[in-house]
């Protein structure tokens, strides 16, 4: 085992275990998207400070990209929204994602999609609302994504973003075996890699989270193909080049204590817990 590893493994027994829907999905507690279903209220909070429920879903036609097993989605059916279609890349989540749909009386207002964010199979103006809740630090061509959404919303919707910047305590994305906040500050990607890979094994989704996490380059080194190291000095940068100014941008602290901190050059990125931001056609 190596060095790193060891030392991962020991801060395990430091550090205290985030909850994460993957291990309560193995405890039988609970789905994946049965979790999200539970935990949809922490997907929109941050924009109800510039929009209420009732004007971003009720009676409206809404896109949710990368919604995963689309427990999220469901919740914006129960604020009302006429239809949500829920779109992702990994196509198992759908049997999931419709079983909870049923479960809830939601299938008829309810579509999940798989496929690609940046050719999605809906004409021109087709939402009201768009929305990308822990989405743009994963998918692999952010400004083509955002391109794409804005083909896709009405000259009357808006397009909600939210996303933990890469250097979060937890930005890495491994805190469902990995304690340790900040992890991805003192050790390098391979050394991550390998503890990962120990540290999944021989859990009953061993093959399902390596295979989400893990992507090879060129050369077959294996990196962490899940996350896009998103920072908000990068989403910022990429708003820019496409010419896009939001009507509502706010970067929350970690605490409301570390709000000086997360406005600090430098370091401000590991103290902000998540970036907002809604867009409209301008």
């Amino acid at each position: 085992m190596a060095i790193s590893t060891a030392i991962i493994k020991f801060t395990n027994k430091i550090f205290p275990k985030v909850v994460h829907p993957f291990n309560l999905q193995n405890q039988g507690t609970e789905t994946y998207a049965q979790w999200q279903y539970r935990k949809g209220g922490d997907t929109i909070r941050f924009f109800l400070e510039a929009r209420t429920a009732e004007e971003m879903f009720r009676g409206r036609q809404v896109l949710d990209m990368g919604c995963g097993a689309a427990g999220k989605s469901l919740y914006y059916c129960s604020l009302g929204a006429e239809k949500v279609t829920g779109v992702e890349i990994v196509a198992h989540y759908e049997q999931e994602a419709n079983a909870l749909a049923e479960e809830l009386g939601f299938a008829d207002r309810f579509q999940f999609v798989c496929a690609s964010a940046f050719e999605l199979p809906f004409p021109d103006n087709s939402f009201d609302t768009i929305i990308m809740n822990d989405f743009m630090e994963h998918v692999s061509d952010p400004a083509r994504t955002l391109k794409e959404a804005l083909r896709l919303i009405r000259p009357t919707g808006a397009i909600y973003i939210n996303f933990p910047p890469y250097y979060h305590p937890t930005g890495a994305h491994l805190s469902d075996v990995i304690n340790m906040p900040w992890v991805h500050l003192f050790f390098t990607e391979n050394m991550l890699v390998k503890a990962y890979k120990e540290l999944v094994k021989g859990l009953p989704d061993e093959k399902e989270r390596l295979e989400l996490r893990l992507s090879r380059d060129e050369n077959g080194r294996e990196y962490f193909g899940y996350i896009n190291k998103m920072t908000l000095k990068k989403f910022k940068k990429i708003l820019a080049r496409l010419d896009i100014r939001p009507v509502y941008y706010r970067e929350v602290p970690l605490r409301s204590w570390m709000a000086p901190l997360a406005k600090i050059p430098g370091i401000k990125e590991m103290f902000v817990k998540m970036g907002v931001c809604i867009i409209q056609k301008q």
